[in-house]
């Protein structure tokens, strides 16, 4: 549940600050009557991405034996290339993400209605797609120790809350949140979490008997700290923890915490300026 509550958070809250921008600029610009358009826009993308994260759990439902095994190593490899790429660009954009978002504003303002609403559409989709591709790898990689797909599907929607309700906040102004230390905390845990994701999708395309080299046994400790229940149970479902890897899972655990973690935790160039906070009297100001 650990894992998809922060990736369904972290999205949320990227998707909530994106709409609250627009609105909020809307406003400013004096353009009320085009919220409605902003929201059909971003509730259409937000049904397909529920289509596409329903369609792969369907999809890797019909899949069994090493077909399953080597569509979700797949599949979570995939997931752990896009997640590593997001936390990258939200750390390099976020400081320029409300300018260039009322520029494009000011575009489809011009453009017409349809603009605006292709704006919210491909700004939530992307945002939509991207969180289908995460949960579903990391309901597979963890439910079998935290609970259960079900499970998983229960931490993404408490995420999902959360943001929505932080989103209101921001916008109506209710709170400041700290956009760069929040992206810097769930960057770095979402590190953690793609770490145990791509170690999960090295274990299933072994077991798929794709990558057939270094399958030996690193160490076992399930005796003692057994990652189906209790700590280790937790410890999965939060990092990817596995009782028993082969000695590729570690290594390339390991190394994506080193050069992945090492490059995330690197200072930001000075022309990299960092998302500070938001804090929303009438308009999302990110400062």
């Amino acid at each position: 549940m650990g894992a998809t509550f922060v990736i369904a958070l972290r999205e949320g809250i990227e998707a909530t600050l994106i709409i609250s921008i627009v609105l909020a600029y809307l406003q400013q610009v004096d353009a009320v009557e085009q919220k409605r358009t902003v929201w059909w826009g971003a509730g259409i993308a937000l049904t397909l991405s529920v289509v596409v994260g329903a369609l792969l759990f369907v999809i890797g439902a019909e899949f069994e034996g090493k077909a399953e095994q080597l569509f979700e190593g797949l599949i979570s490899l995939v997931a752990v290339g896009v997640l590593t790429w997001m936390i990258f660009w939200m750390r390099r954009q976020g400081a320029r993400i409300k300018g260039d978002l009322q520029e494009k504003v000011d575009a489809a303002l011009v453009a017409g209605g349809r603009a605006l609403a292709l704006l919210a559409f491909v700004a939530v989709l992307r945002e939509g797609i991207e969180t289908a591709l995460f949960l579903f790898a990391a309901a597979e990689g963890t439910a079998a120790a935290d609970g259960g797909v079900g499970a998983q599907l229960v931490g993404a929607a408490l995420g999902f809350a959360l943001a929505a309700v932080l989103g209101i906040l921001l916008y109506r102004g209710g709170i400041t949140l700290n956009l760069r230390t929040f992206f810097r905390v769930t960057g770095l845990v979402l590190v953690v979490v793609a770490a145990g994701l791509f170690a999960f999708s090295i274990h299933e395309l072994q077991e798929a008997g794709l990558l057939n080299f270094l399958t030996g046994t690193a160490y076992d400790v399930s005796a003692w700290l057994p990652d189906d229940g209790g700590l280790g149970g937790l410890l999965h479902g939060l990092l990817g923890y596995r009782a028993s890897p082969s000695w590729l899972e570690v290594i390339a655990w390991t190394s994506y915490i080193a050069i992945v973690g090492g490059a995330f935790l690197r200072p930001v160039r000075t022309r990299d300026v960092a998302v500070r906070s938001v804090a929303v009297p009438e308009t999302p100001a990110v400062r």
